[in-house]
């Protein structure tokens, strides 16, 4: 067992509470005073900002423009529509007094923004010549959660979420899976090395609202499965009690089809558990907040200097990098520290060393150390941070490939997911099928085609075959 194995439960004894420890000893985040929130800690907060610059960049590409709208809403904005409303009332919070006075209407504090969003859109759409209008938002949202666990399920979240209208179904439906392929998939395919799953979700399983729900569903550490992002088609479901409408080209009036998308710090959650092992984060180097960290051995200025100049030369070219010259603290508590932070690359130089004009280097993904030039190793560091990313990939791929168990039944789905996911014929879920499964624990996932690619809203059922699994 290796020093930082010693300071984390096994995964393998209890995975939930390894879950807790790295989230800790990591200095991730902590629970807030008020139960179901959350303190987000500076290491932490770094990996969201990175994951925020990275989604933001992709929402930005496709045409959206940021903007920001209210925490609290009209509680009467959210019974407009009878599904939404429906939808969310287990969760939401609400204000009744403020001012140290009773409010005329109670207001609710924002579990999601469609209301609010479209309240204004229905001021800023009246024409074709306004259309598609494409709005993210940035924003902390509020729901009353049960069974919290940080960054996975808590009461107060941070996210982003997107919001849109179009002139027509067929516009709003393209946007809404160019959301889920070119911004979620993307990232977390390039971004945090995971392969997730795309599809549809069944109607029981869509957001209160949507007409179709769209879904990135990775696979955790513990075989279980996480939606990461998802993305709606809502139809003219808030357009037309909101009377979201435009004049036409040819002067009619008509009314607007709309999509809504987001991904919260359960991203974050995601991370952490799809490639962390017995010693703690394992970060892929686009979200390391410290991409390498240079080691100083022993209390020696030669060294201490040597090490600064490394660090400035690798921040020179475009990496993250950090000096640890604590030496007042154990090399092998220094160790263990960046083992369970993640950092992906760890050079670690002493007298020896530096005498000999090397560094000894340590990929946090694998086993085992090598010596290093220190003239060559800037190249070195940055051509190992693609391979690294490449090979967290890799072994996320073959774990879910390895996890994933083709079957026939409801009882095989139930059997299989126990340790992993279930694929079976959409038919066995429909209807009663999918209900016998949420009595086991168990839910559908996603519709897919046969082949793993999306479906078509307008596939017949015999032709889909249902993800089913355990999640979070």
């Amino acid at each position: 067992m290796t020093p930082a194995a010693a300071v984390l439960t096994p995964r393998a004894d209890d995975f939930p509470r390894w879950y807790q420890d790295v989230v800790a000893k990591a200095q991730l985040a902590e629970n807030g005073p008020v139960r179901g929130t959350m303190v987000i800690r500076p290491y932490g907060y770094a990996i969201w900002e990175l994951l925020q610059a990275e989604l933001d960049r992709r929402i930005k590409a496709l045409g959206a423009h940021n903007a920001y709208f209210p925490l609290f809403i009209p509680e009467s904005y959210l019974r407009r529509e009878a599904e939404h409303v429906e939808g969310f009332s287990p969760e939401l919070a609400v204000v009744t007094h403020g001012g140290g006075k009773e409010l005329e209407e109670p207001v609710v504090v924002r579990p999601t923004s469609e209301t609010i969003v479209n309240a204004s859109f229905a001021r800023w759409i009246q024409s074709h010549r306004d259309l598609p209008m494409l709005i993210n938002q940035w924003a902390n949202v509020v729901r009353w959660e049960l069974r919290p666990r940080l960054f996975l399920r808590t009461t107060e979240f941070l996210w982003q979420e997107g919001h849109t209208a179009h002139a027509t179904d067929a516009e709003a439906h393209e946007l809404a899976r160019r959301v889920l392929e070119e911004v979620y998939l993307d990232t977390m395919r390039s971004v945090m090395a995971i392969p997730v799953l795309t599809g549809r979700k069944t109607d029981g399983e869509r957001f209160a609202g949507a007409t179709t729900t769209w879904t990135c569903e990775g696979m955790m550490g513990d075989g279980k499965a996480l939606q990461m992002a998802t993305s709606h088609e809502l139809g003219q479901n808030f357009a037309r009690p909101f009377d979201i409408t435009f004049s036409d080209e040819t002067g009619a009036s008509a009314f607007v089809w709309q999509t809504s998308w987001g991904a919260s710090t359960r991203l974050v959650g995601g991370l952490i558990m799809a490639h962390g092992d017995d010693r703690g984060l394992r970060l892929p180097p686009r979200l390391a907040p410290v991409q390498v960290v240079v080691l100083v051995a022993r209390a020696d200025p030669a060294v201490l200097a040597e090490a600064r100049r490394l660090a400035s030369s690798l921040g020179a070219a475009g990496l993250r990098t950090q000096v640890d010259d604590r030496t007042d603290v154990s090399f092998g508590r220094r160790v263990v520290d960046w083992e369970i932070k993640g950092a992906p690359v760890r050079l670690e130089i002493g007298p020896r060393d530096l005498a000999e004009g090397q560094a000894v280097l340590v990929r946090r993904d694998a086993e085992g150390k090598e010596p290093v030039s220190l003239d060559a190793a800037v190249g070195t560091v940055t051509r190992m941070l693609d391979d690294i990313h490449a090979s967290l990939l890799a072994a996320a791929d073959r774990r879910r490939r390895h996890d994933t168990h083709e079957v026939d039944t409801i009882a095989d789905a139930v059997e299989a997911s126990a340790g992993g996911f279930a694929v079976l014929p959409a038919l066995a879920v429909d209807g009663g099928g999918e209900r016998d499964l949420n009595a086991a624990g168990v839910s559908v996932r996603c519709l897919q085609r046969r082949d793993g690619s999306l479906p078509e809203r307008g596939d017949p059922v015999t032709e889909l075959v249902a993800v089913v699994a355990r999640a979070y």
